[in-house]
């Protein structure tokens, strides 16, 4: 099994830059119907999965809350150092069938970076239970 044959390449993704702001965040993920998504720098490496839960958290973390005019000065990067949160690990793409599948069984999808740890894509769970299933 060849993690390439189940990549979602980075441009048929939709992922966040760690220097855009909380309201285009937001609001790419509920373009995209997604509860998660991966966060990427300028310069392509994978940094994390941020997800609805941890803008929650940092809300209601944040004294006096957070208006949607002051999400439009705060970065993503902002949450991103403050939360706690589990972080979605990725693989390589040459990673073996073994731990594509382990990181799968805990994670809807796992985000794929080449060996510089630049985020070429993502394998979707659904994808790998897909090809298991009709295998034989």
């Amino acid at each position: 099994m060849n993690i390439a044959y189940f990549l979602i390449p980075k441009q048929d993704t939709a992922y966040l830059f760690d220097d855009c702001t909380v309201r285009q965040a937001l609001e790419k993920m509920r373009a995209h119907g997604y509860t998660r998504i991966p966060v990427i720098s300028r310069g392509g490496e994978y940094i994390t999965v941020v997800g609805e839960g941890d803008f929650l958290w940092y809300l209601l973390d944040t004294t006096g809350g957070v208006s949607m005019h002051s999400a439009e000065e705060l970065k993503l990067k902002d949450i991103l150092n403050s939360r706690s949160s589990r972080e979605y690990h990725p693989v390589r793409i040459t990673a073996s069938r073994n731990e594509l599948v382990e990181l799968a069984m805990n994670q809807n999808f796992v985000p794929v970076t080449d060996d510089d740890g630049v985020y070429i894509g993502i394998v979707t769970r659904r994808s790998i239970m897909k090809y298991l299933a009709y295998k034989d």
